[in-house]
């Protein structure tokens, strides 16, 4: 477990991480333990989200969050909320001090966690009790433990239970799934498709249901995403680097998914970098 803290003018957070046992790697990439308090009258800070690979489930016990496609739009309220893979920035604020516990699934660990079709989930928001079924406690349980431990623990449990009982994903597209990712996006739609020996179509339609978006869509996600990895990182010298590494065709190309996915250019999206990883809204 790794603990970070951080305190400035914007406010001060400390956030709990945590990797899943063996059992659940592939399923869980990472648990985290969130506190907050920003600077200002309300005490919440205004966070934009980018796309990413990961799903996110939110179990809240601090203040209500808003969540909105633009800065300045009042959004809607949420309190424990999961959140399918995007195509475009949300922007999310605590209406006060905040205090959370997420987990990071893969989508094929959501698919096999929720039993729904993922793409059901894509570009949207969903409340937990929505979801959990008889596992809608967990929210109250989760706030009454006394440490992050039990807080991880109780939810491995929770987790390692109902996927133990779900329908087995299908092995071809969990390999599709793997192979987008393992080649950080380059690897083409018709290769996967000419390599399992389906149609194109075929490929996607099942990836969709297993993983949210089509596979095109997704190894554009999984490419901005390495790619805001490596700005964060500092270790390039310049943005020309970064679109190289990546695997972009141009400049044009690399700042074209930045305005899609994040909506600002990617020298903007460095000056807005959170020390805790997440984006100042700004």
């Amino acid at each position: 477990m790794q603990s970070l803290r951080h305190e400035s003018e914007l406010g001060t957070w400390e956030l709990v991480l945590a990797r899943p046992q063996r059992h659940l790697r592939g399923i869980v990439e990472q648990y985290s333990g969130f506190t907050e308090r920003g600077a200002g009258a309300s005490g919440g800070v205004l966070r934009q989200e980018v796309p990413s690979t990961r799903v996110p489930l939110i179990v809240n016990f601090g203040a209500t969050w808003r969540l909105s496609d633009d800065v300045g739009v009042v959004g809607e309220r949420r309190d424990s909320f999961l959140a399918g893979l995007y195509e475009a920035s949300t922007f999310v604020a605590a209406e006060g001090p905040a205090a959370c516990v997420q987990v990071d699934f893969t989508p094929i660990g959501a698919h096999l966690f929720l039993g729904l079709p993922m793409h059901e989930l894509a570009n949207s928001v969903v409340d937990v009790e929505d979801l959990l079924g008889k596992d809608r406690d967990v929210a109250a349980r989760l706030e009454a433990a006394a440490t992050w431990d039990v807080r991880f623990d109780l939810l491995e449990a929770v987790i390692a239970a109902r996927v133990a009982g779900a329908r087995r994903p299908a092995p071809e597209i969990v390999w599709a799934w793997r192979e987008v990712e393992q080649t950080h996006g380059a690897v083409r739609v018709s290769a996967l498709a000419e390599m399992l020996g389906r149609s194109r179509r075929h490929l996607t339609t099942r990836f969709r249901e297993h993983v949210g978006l089509g596979p095109k869509t997704f190894a554009r996600v999984v490419r901005f995403g390495r790619a805001v990895d490596v700005l964060r990182s500092g270790d390039t010298e310049s943005l020309a680097e970064v679109a190289y590494e990546c695997g972009y065709f141009d400049q044009a190309h690399f700042n074209r998914d930045f305005r899609q996915f994040a909506g600002t250019t990617p020298a903007e999206l460095v000056a807005r970098l959170l020390p805790d990883g997440g984006v100042s809204g700004a």
